[in-house]
């Protein structure tokens, strides 16, 4: 898979994870956002070589 592909997917992925947590109960968005906001800060310091 190339790079493009790769971000593409990684992109549809956070997309169907933002989808999912609407359709789950109030009380439990911020355990799923704080595990959301994991993976986006780790692909950012991926990208930021840090």
């Amino acid at each position: 898979m190339t790079t493009s592909a790769q971000e593409e997917n990684f992109v549809e992925k956070v997309k169907e994870e933002l989808l999912e947590i609407d359709q789950i109960p109030v009380s439990q968005h911020a355990d799923r956002f704080e595990q959301l906001h994991q993976k986006l800060d780790t692909a950012l310091s991926t990208i930021d070589g840090l």
